[in-house]
């Protein structure tokens, strides 16, 4: 046996190759690849175009009583015959006015509020259960209350629009400075930051996610308050302009004031994208 091997010649014997020793590709299918998946912005605009070819033919086929529920040519009619009247301006400028002041203050004093909430133990100590017992409440059930305080002006419209604003404010920054990296903060105390250097570059920033995701959220908010205050005590504004159309059954100045209040939120969102993109850059 031992003679036969000797005598073999090394070059002559076969070598069995691995089928992974050879030059050959391996595919792996992405499982995950329609996370990943780029959607042109046109779709976007193709499903309102949709939504709106779909109502327009439900009014007009007589599915349903064209009265109440007029198709989006007779409203976009009547929306040009208010704006060529001049009187849709008044109304949309009072809502504006209202739902930017109140919004903005709202969110500052959030923020700011929601900082030191998060960063200081003793004021989350005092001021969360405070925070947590009022932000139940709703706040146009106190639109009475307050306007008994500040009067039934501009002041208790814009003030309630705030606090609706104020608390979602709160707790989301409040959540995103608390939720911020401690080895980030370590970092920053070790090279010799403030406090006031730790909280605008390091706390504030971690936070500004959080912070969008509220502001979006309050923007709706902002606009249920802002039409329930208009109903209750305005005689000007969007709120107060459905209301009354209403109760003279002109549905389809309705349904404009309706689309007016959809154009108002849809700035909102654009808007707080654009920042959130500019400020928030890094997160992609």
């Amino acid at each position: 046996m031992l003679e036969k091997l000797a005598n073999v010649d090394p070059a002559k014997v076969p070598i069995k190759v691995h089928p992974f020793n050879q030059d050959s590709k391996i595919i792996i299918k992405n499982k995950a690849a329609f996370l990943d998946k780029k959607i042109p912005n046109y779709v976007s605009v193709l499903g309102v175009i949709g939504l709106l070819i779909l109502w327009q033919i439900v009014s007009k086929s007589g599915l349903v009583n064209e009265f109440t529920l007029p198709a989006p040519t007779t409203v976009l009619s009547t929306a040009w015959e208010l704006i060529a009247s001049g009187l849709l301006w008044p109304e949309v400028s009072a809502s504006l006015y209202r739902i930017v002041m109140g919004y903005a203050i709202g969110c500052i004093l959030g923020i700011a509020i929601g900082i030191v909430l998060g960063f200081s133990k003793l004021g989350e100590k005092l001021g969360m259960p405070v925070i947590n017992i009022l932000y139940p409440i709703p706040k146009i059930a106190i639109l009475p209350l307050i306007m008994l305080w500040l009067g039934i002006g501009e002041i208790s419209k814009i003030t309630v629009i705030s606090l609706a604003v104020f608390f979602p404010m709160i707790y989301n920054t409040y959540t995103g400075v608390t939720q911020t990296n401690r080895l980030l903060i370590n970092v920053a105390i070790t090279f010799g930051a403030t406090k006031f250097d730790l909280i605008k570059k390091v706390i504030f920033p971690s936070a500004l996610p959080m912070i969008f995701a509220a502001m979006r959220i309050s923007a709706g908010v902002s606009l249920l308050i802002l039409v329930s205050a208009e109903m209750i005590a305005a005689q000007h504004g969007i709120g107060a302009f459905i209301l009354k159309n209403a109760d003279l059954l002109v549905i389809s100045k309705v349904l404009v004031g309706v689309f007016v209040l959809c154009i108002i939120g849809a700035l909102f969102n654009y808007i707080l994208a654009m920042l959130e993109g500019k400020f928030v850059h890094w997160k992609s």
